[in-house]
């Protein structure tokens, strides 16, 4: 009914010759700066645009709050002060509808300050009625589904994403400013690589061939770095075939980095400059608040031996566990996994003996080798590799090598990988011919990282999970019976 009598409005404007969706409109004002600098503004003459949130009235005084990107204000429409068809316009609006004022900013009785409007412009007339709590737009399913009506009825989710949108701005800028080379490589691959994950398939119809939704682009940086450039970065898109829960979505960005020279030392220091500034020059402060708990990002961060520690709290050294053992220890651990060889029953080791506890940054360091195909051995010890991963509030955030350059070594270990995957393990990557290849001509001494985007700006933002920070998040769909509603 609401939204018969909408269309009802619509069909007055366009009689009166009104376009209810005009080309543009002279918007020189938003709402923040006029608020916050009121005096400076104070009986001079704005220019606003936005969407009404809220209306009432008194005779012929309307109250209207409009809403555009950086908050809400309000306007007083006066039958004494507009125009005649600004007069007609207020009498057809609704909520929802968007509007542009012209007006005088002055502050009513109560104190509001507001748009003393003398002209009302349509802007675009809504035709769906608004979610009936204005304010409260609690329901997840119709905030993910619907982000557009997230982002009006709950204004405050847009600064998870200015947030998100700061935090790649200052890892880009960081970068550059030490000399990285920012690239762009495939997105869609003939041999996927890079990580253990299940890929998504398409078919390239012009070569008769499937190709991979890349679920990492480390291996295309890496032939970059033999190719002479010394420091490259990508911030990528990269697809992952795996259920969504609050810390995974099948569509995912991260920047990779590699800079020849280095060791997984030297990223260990970055990393923590590169994130403890960044939480500095974002918030003012090192530490912030995350589930009730202060969150502190002050260098050096906490380090724990991934090998060492879960042989304390478990009594097994995973580093010496072979995949016939595996079973036995996965079925005494009581660990719900379906793939029990030694790569995930370690894993799954970690996730309960170890990860729970890690809420301030920690770098976890020198995984078990047969957990690194693309790592070097660790200096020392051929059973671990120099690997590190950071986890902050529980969560896996980077991950970090020295890479593997031995070509010999690389191809035995792919050709391990090409073993598990004969025996089950779908998330175990092929072989990729063309990067032996490659490095068979040379790769110099290189550190290498992957840090999330995602999951940093869930925690930043206070969020549990990471659907609050990307704009679109992936859905399960509508049963058929719901689709229609």
């Amino acid at each position: 009914m609401a939204e018969q009598f909408k269309a009802d409005k619509l069909a007055k404007l366009q009689a009166l010759g009104i376009d209810p969706y005009p080309y543009e409109f002279d918007q020189r004002n938003h709402a923040a700066e006029i608020t916050s600098a009121f005096e400076e503004f104070n009986g001079k003459a704005v220019s606003a645009a936005g969407r009404i949130v809220g209306m009432r009235h008194m005779g012929k005084l309307y109250f209207m709050d409009l809403l555009d990107q950086t908050g809400k204000i309000q306007v007083l429409a006066s039958a004494s002060d507009l125009d005649e068809m600004s007069l007609k316009i207020v009498d057809l609006l609704d909520t929802g509808d968007i509007i542009g004022v012209h007006g005088t900013v002055t502050k009513t009785k109560r104190g509001e300050i507001s748009i003393g409007a003398s002209e009302v412009v349509m802007l675009s007339k809504s035709l769906k009625s608004m979610p009936e709590k204005f304010h409260g737009l609690n329901d997840v399913e119709i905030r993910y589904r619907k982000r557009y009506l997230d982002l009006i009825a709950n204004p405050e989710v847009r600064n998870f994403f200015i947030t998100r949108a700061k935090i790649l701005k200052y890892m880009r800028d960081f970068l550059d400013s030490r000399g990285y080379t920012e690239f762009e490589t495939p997105v869609l691959q003939p041999a996927y690589g890079g990580a253990n994950a299940t890929p998504f398939v398409t078919h390239y119809n012009a070569i008769d061939s499937d190709v991979y939704l890349r679920i990492s682009d480390e291996l295309y940086l890496k032939r970059l770095i033999i190719g002479g450039f010394e420091k490259v970065y990508e911030v990528s898109k990269d697809f992952r075939n795996e259920d969504m829960d609050s810390t995974h979505n099948p569509e995912f960005t991260q920047i990779e980095a590699y800079e020849a020279y280095k060791d997984y030392n030297d990223y260990m220091e970055m990393t923590e400059e590169l994130l403890g500034g960044m939480v500095k020059h974002i918030f003012g402060s090192h530490k912030i608040e995350h589930r009730g708990r202060e969150l502190d990002f002050t260098p050096p961060f906490k380090k724990l031996y991934w090998v060492e520690e879960l042989k304390k709290r478990s009594g097994i050294d995973v580093s010496r566990i072979t995949d016939s053992e595996s079973k036995e220890i996965s079925q005494k651990e009581k660990l719900d996994i379906p793939i029990k060889n030694a790569y995930h029953v370690a894993d799954a080791l970690f996730d309960k003996y170890i990860k729970p506890e890690l809420f301030n940054p920690t770098f976890v360091v020198d995984f078990p080798a047969y957990m690194c195909p693309l790592t070097k051995d660790k200096r020392g010890n051929k059973l671990l590799s120099e690997r590190f991963e950071l986890y902050i509030a529980g969560v896996e955030v980077a991950n970090c090598y020295s890479e593997l350059t031995d070509p010999i070594e690389q191809k035995a270990k792919f050709e391990e990988q090409e073993s598990e995957r004969k025996h089950g393990d779908t998330e175990a990557p092929p072989s990729d011919a063309d990067f032996i290849d490659a490095i068979e001509y040379g790769m110099p001494p290189t550190a290498g990282i992957g840090i999330s985007i995602d999951r940093p700006a869930a925690i930043l933002t206070n969020n549990i999970s990471i659907k609050e920070i990307i704009p679109f998040p992936a859905e399960r769909p509508l049963p058929k019976h719901d689709k229609k509603k």
